[in-house]
């Protein structure tokens, strides 16, 4: 299903719904910006959180961002191994479930 030019389709999306679109694009641009927060760091979170979501162009456009925001290589495989260690910690405290009480 992943096709980069997908993304071309975004604003044919939003033109459908354009008072909703307008406000998501408006949610985004603020909460990715500059804050208590810088925005590389933000950046490398939402390179984590789109590993754990698994959603190709949130990787790519995060990713990018986060270069583009001065982060290393390096920062971006620590932000892939953050994201690997919280899947396999909720997959080790979910086999709890699997057990006898």
């Amino acid at each position: 299903m992943y096709e980069k030019k997908n993304l071309k389709k975004l604003a044919t999306l939003g033109a459908g719904a354009e008072a909703a679109w307008a406000a998501f694009r408006a949610f985004d641009q603020a909460a990715l910006a500059d804050g208590a927060i810088p925005k590389k760091y933000k950046e490398l979170m939402a390179v984590a959180v789109a590993m754990t979501t698994q959603c190709p162009y949130c990787i790519e456009v995060h990713a990018n961002g986060a270069r583009k925001a001065g982060a290393t290589a390096e920062e971006l495989a620590e932000a892939v191994f953050v994201a690997a260690a919280l899947r396999a910690g909720a997959a080790v405290t979910h086999g709890t479930h699997v057990l006898d009480d």
